[in-house]
Parts: C-alpha cells; sequence; structure tokens
C-alpha cells in the first residue's frame, strides 16, 4: 500500500495492474504514441451484414479474457449491453470484461453472468446495483472507475484495450456509416463510440434503423466498421432522461441557483465569448436560467456550451446567447432533435471533449462548469462516486474532467441530504481533488477556495454569504450532528482512477 498526495491508501496492484498514486491534476505527462489497430481491406462486393449478434461475436475473433465496449447514449433505455453478455453466455465465454463508456442500473440484468464468470470485471464506472453489491462483497469483479476525458486516454494511450467494440448506431447503413440522429431509438450524439470505433481490434455496428446507403450525416464512418447486424430494438431513448430536466422550484435549490450565478457575475467571466458547462439537475438548470437572463439583458453572446446537452442549451443556442453547441451526449429528446437539425449543435468525441492527453480537449477552454456532489470535505475534495452509506453508486463523468480544465468550477449542493451533512472533514471517496474546486455553494452560504481570493474579496465587499468551508460545516452539524463514521474492511472493491491515469482513491468493501 502506499499513500497517493490526499492522503488516501492505494494499493500497489489491481487486477493485475501495478498503480501509480495520485499527484497532482496537472505534471503527469503521456509517454509513447497513440495506439494502433491492425489495417483490414474490405474488397468491393464483400458484406459486412451478419444475422446475429452471436454470429458477430464469433466472426470478431472474441476469446476468454477477452474486452468488448459499449456506448452508453441511451443511458438507463439501453438493450444492447445486457443482449450481448447474453450472447457471451451462450457461446460459453469467460472472464470477458467491460470497458463500456458506463454501466447504468438497467444492466443489473447481467449480474448473474458475473457469479457464473462470464464477466470477470469492469474497465469503467458502474452505476446501481453492481457496484452496490460489489461494495457489499455480494460480486467479486474487479471495477476501475474512470472519467470521460480518462477513458478516452485509456484507449487511446493502450492501458485499455478494446477486443470488439459493439456500436448501437441509431441510423446505419449495410457498409457501416452511422449516426445516431434518427430512428427509433435516437440518441443523438455518439461521442462516447468514437474513440472505440478508432481504437477496438473490431467494430460491430447493431442497429435497429438500417437505411438505404450512404447515411447522411455521418458520425461514424464505414472505414472503421466490421460488421453490421440489425436486431429488433437497440433500446428506449425515453429513458435517455436519468434525472429531472426541469428548473427546481424548491426554495432552497433556488437560493443555491441564486447565489451561484452571483458568483459567475461576480467573477468577471460572463462576458462576450462565454463558455459553459451545467449538468441537467434541476438546481444546475435553475443556475443556467439565471445565467440565461443575466446573458440577454447584458446583451452578450457565449462562445460555446458544452458537455451533456439538454434543451435548455438547446433554447440558449436559438435565441442566439451561444454560437455553438459542444455535444459529446444528448441528456434528452429536445437535445437529440436539435443535433440533427442545428448546424451549430455540434458532435464531438470524448477524446476532443476532456482527454488530458492530446493537443488541448475542449474542457481547457470552459469559462465556468456547475457541478454537484455527494460530500465535499474542508479542503474542497469532492466526492460523486460512493453515497453515505459507502456503496460505489455513480461513475465519475466528465466532473473532474471539466473541474480541471475550467476557469471556475463551482459545486452546488443542498447543505444537509438525507439528514447528513454535505461538507465533511474527509469525503468518504476522493473523485474531484480540491486543487480544481473553485467554488461551494450551498443555501448556508458560499465557501471560495484560496486560490479565487480576488474573487473571494469582491463577493464579500458584495456582501454575499461568503464562509470559510470549515465554518459552513460546523454550522451545517449543529444541525444535523456529526455523523458516525462509515467502517470498511481492506478489500478494494474498485479504484477511481483520475483523468490522467494516476488512482486518486479506492473503494473498499463496507463492514456489515
Amino acid at each position: 500500500m502506499a499513500l497517493n498526495s490526499l492522503g488516501r491508501e492505494i494499493p500497489d496492484s489491481y487486477a493485475g495492474k501495478k498503480l501509480v498514486p495520485y499527484r497532482d491534476p496537472y505534471s503527469v505527462s503521456p509517454e509513447g504514441n497513440v495506439a494502433t489497430r491492425a489495417l483490414r481491406r474490405v474488397n468491393p462486393g464483400t458484406s459486412k451484414r451478419l444475422s446475429s449478434l452471436g454470429e458477430a461475436i464469433v466472426a470478431s475473433g472474441l476469446r476468454d479474457g477477452m474486452t468488448i465496449a459499449t456506448h452508453h447514449a441511451l443511458r438507463n433505455g439501453d438493450f444492447l449491453l445486457n443482449a450481448i453478455v447474453a450472447e457471451l453466455a451462450q457461446l460459453g465465454l469467460k472472464g470477458i470484461w467491460i470497458a463500456s463508456s458506463s454501466v447504468h442500473p438497467v444492466h443489473a440484468e447481467i449480474i448473474p453472468h458475473i457469479k457464473s464468470g462470464v464477466i470477470a470485471g469492469f474497465q469503467c464506472g458502474v452505476n446501481g446495483l453492481i457496484g452496490e453489491m460489489a461494495s457489499r462483497g455480494e460480486l467479486s469483479c474487479p471495477i476501475v472507475v474512470r472519467s470521460h476525458g480518462g477513458r478516452a486516454r485509456a484507449i487511446m494511450e493502450g492501458s485499455v484495450k478494446i477486443d470488439v467494440a459493439f456500436i448501437a448506431a441509431p441510423c446505419c447503413d449495410e457498409y457501416g456509416n452511422m449516426n445516431g440522429y434518427f430512428g427509433p431509438s435516437a440518441c443523438g450524439s455518439l461521442g462516447y463510440a468514437q474513440t472505440d470505433a478508432l481504437f477496438a481490434s473490431c467494430v460491430v455496428a447493431v442497429t435497429d434503423n438500417l437505411v438505404p446507403f450512404p447515411v447522411v450525416p455521418i458520425s461514424i464512418p464505414q472505414t472503421l466498421v466490421d460488421y453490421v447486424v440489425t436486431v429488433e430494438r437497440l433500446g428506449d431513448p425515453a429513458k435517455i432522461v436519468s434525472t429531472t430536466t426541469r428548473i427546481t422550484t424548491d426554495p432552497v435549490g433556488l437560493q443555491i441557483a441564486t447565489y451561484a450565478s452571483q458568483v459567475i457575475e461576480v467573477s468577471g467571466l460572463l462576458k462576450d465569448g462565454f463558455s459553459f458547462q451545467t449538468g441537467s439537475g434541476g438546481i444546475s438548470l435553475a443556475v443556467a436560467d439565471k445565467v440565461r437572463g443575466a446573458m440577454g439583458r447584458g446583451g452578450i453572446k457565449g462562445s460555446f456550451g458544452c458537455g451533456g446537452i439538454t434543451g435548455y442549451f438547446v433554447e440558449m443556442l436559438e435565441e442566439g446567447l451561444f454560437a455553438s453547441l459542444m455535444d459529446v451526449q444528448c441528456f434528452d429528446q429536445e437535445a437529440v432533435r436539435s443535433i440533427g437539425r442545428n448546424l451549430a449543435h455540434q458532435e464531438i468525441g470524448a477524446d476532443f471533449y476532456a482527454n488530458p492527453f492530446n493537443g488541448g480537449a475542449v474542457v481547457n477552454r470552459l469559462d465556468c462548469v456547475i457541478l454537484g456532489a455527494t460530500e465535499v470535505d474542508t479542503s474542497f475534495n469532492v466526492n460523486v462516486n460512493t453515497e453515505s452509506n459507502g456503496y460505489l453508486l455513480h461513475n465519475t463523468g466528465g466532473h473532474s474532467d471539466t473541474a480541471a480544465g475550467a476557469k471556475l468550477s463551482i459545486i452546488v449542493a443542498p447543505s444537509i441530504r438525507g439528514r447528513l451533512p454535505i461538507v465533511k472533514d474527509r469525503v468518504t471517496t476522493v473523485t474531484t481533488p480540491g486543487e480544481t474546486i473553485g467554488v461551494v455553494v450551498t443555501e448556508r452560504g458560499i465557501a471560495v477556495n484560496g486560490k479565487h481570493a480576488e474573487l473571494k474579496e469582491e463577493l464579500v465587499r458584495r456582501k454575499l454569504p461568503v464562509k470559510e468551508i470549515g465554518e459552513l460545516q460546523r454550522e451545517i452539524c449543529k444541525i444535523t450532528g456529526t455523523p458516525r463514521p462509515l467502517e470498511f474492511e481492506d478489500e478494494v472493491v474498485a479504484v477511481v482512477e483520475y483523468r490522467d491515469g494516476s488512482i486518486i482513491d479506492a473503494v473498499r468493501r463496507v463492514k456489515g
């Protein structure tokens, strides 16, 4: 075991790989070259179409111990990963690793196949029952949690080798050109699948909407695709939405949003060329609404909105408040419809969005990002992976990527959640290091990281409720009491990889 720079105990190795402890957000530099894949040739008249997922698995050469990947643009409406794993079991394959862009609660269906040994582990974050059962010691499957940018980096540098990528393609032709804009399972941007298509040894396009050649427009081209399979249904796009996509009406949430929008205005960033990202939750959208009003009043035209895009950002684009949207994933149906009709609504890949090891990711150009939190500690470290009971229930998403890239990262969260304080001495799990967090906003006050001293001074001058983060924690704990510390076994059930590949924390089995 070794301690990283945040004082977190990290195993020397995990799932057969030596680990590098986290040091800081920016100093790790890449070595070597971008990973390669074998050249291939498809002669005129050759058909790429296969009759079933089972036939595609056999044709791909997938063997015991190899790695597969899918994308999560359909989120909790995805049918494909479950269907693939069922086929793997039918074919008698064992020890397969999953390196999807995310695993969601809908994928609890694969739990029996984890127990039977068909699935060996996850080179990705998990949401829901799989992580909970692993946290209780009821599943034995190593889990390596990565951010969106960190996953793209790992694939491109070759530390995660995808043997077969199965890409859910809502609109696809027989030669493998595809997009996510149209069809019964339309999901919008295929941003997370782009890296898989470039670097997987074999790429299988799976569609429920085979259209005449050529697909228009092309998000992922035929040149990267080996096989095409049609299925009855890829998923249910109505379940892309996983949280509320409406502005909160809760007084606490509205107060948080008011304070956060005031922080943005005071920061001096809200001017022509402003770039912005929020989540899809009610508080984040309330912040966006207040920023939208300020931009309208001030005649401000922003540069771009980015990340997972909602219909709310589409409205801001169509009102002329942003020149462009950079979309790696559509968060609702209005965003799906927009990407097919708005030229300025641009589809981007996860590498372009947030990979720290390239010529510069979009997150580096962000002025401000609004982020949520399960917990924050008095060093501004943030946890979004584990819940208050210690269970691993959430993926990292772009949290640590955007916090590292943006000029100002703002955490918005109620001070008390489920009768527990949001601010703690020490978070259960570090997802995003405090060095990359600018401000924490609750309804009880605003805590500003010391690196933003001028912003803090100006907020105080304008008589906003600025408090030291330790003071905020003590105030909250006077109401909630100090929670009893969680108890963990020594067994590591997951590691949380920072975006540069170093290990920022380990998740251990919960006692009891």
